[in-house]
């Protein structure tokens, strides 16, 4: 199977977000399919991106298919996928199918649907931080690998204040392994 390179990246954030969903992410070998994302543009006032460039989301600005992250809270990690100018995929939970045994140690002994299940969850979990910023996403830690098509469906996202109406969460539909389950799962 053919790693996805950073080119897949190099559209629009919504595009790249619904592909994502069922796409294996490794870092360094721990990981499973995602099972759940967000996309945030320049143009969303809930977006880093939104009031331009800063240092904290120079990646955002950098060129397609790199990692962003950053902190919240003062205690979690998030991961990002950045695609074009400005804009970047929040991961929010993967099916942890390997190297479920590092991620249950990184995590403590939890049932394997929480070791995942938000996004601070997952970097915990995949034992990713600041040190993976700026990264491309088609070279060691990481590997994408392409995906099954899937039954998607699209809710609000999760945890903002600004643009909170905006679809622009995607999910595995069903998958025990989401941060929280949509209000109502309307496929799109």
């Amino acid at each position: 199977m053919q790693p996805i390179s950073t080119a897949f990246f190099d559209r629009p954030v919504l595009d790249v977000a619904r592909d994502l969903i069922g796409t294996t992410l490794l870092v360094d070998g721990v990981g499973g399919p995602l099972v759940e994302v967000e996309a945030y543009d320049q143009t969303d006032p809930a977006s880093h991106s939104f009031n331009g460039p800063t240092p904290r989301n120079a990646a955002m600005f950098g060129p397609p298919g790199h990692a962003y992250v950053y902190k919240i809270y003062g205690i979690h990690w998030c991961l990002n996928f950045v695609c074009q100018k400005g804009s970047a995929v929040l991961i929010r939970a993967l099916e942890p199918t390997h190297g479920a045994h590092l991620m249950t140690e990184r995590r403590g002994r939890l049932p394997a649907r929480q070791l995942c299940s938000g996004p601070g969850k997952l970097c915990q979990a995949l034992g990713v931080t600041i040190a993976h910023n700026g990264m491309p996403l088609d070279a060691p830690p990481f590997q994408l690998l392409p995906g099954e098509p899937s039954e998607i469906h699209t809710g609000p996202r999760i945890g903002i204040t600004k643009g909170v109406e905006t679809p622009w969460r995607f999910v595995l539909r069903n998958s025990p392994f989401l941060s929280k389950p949509l209000p109502r799962q309307s496929a799109n």
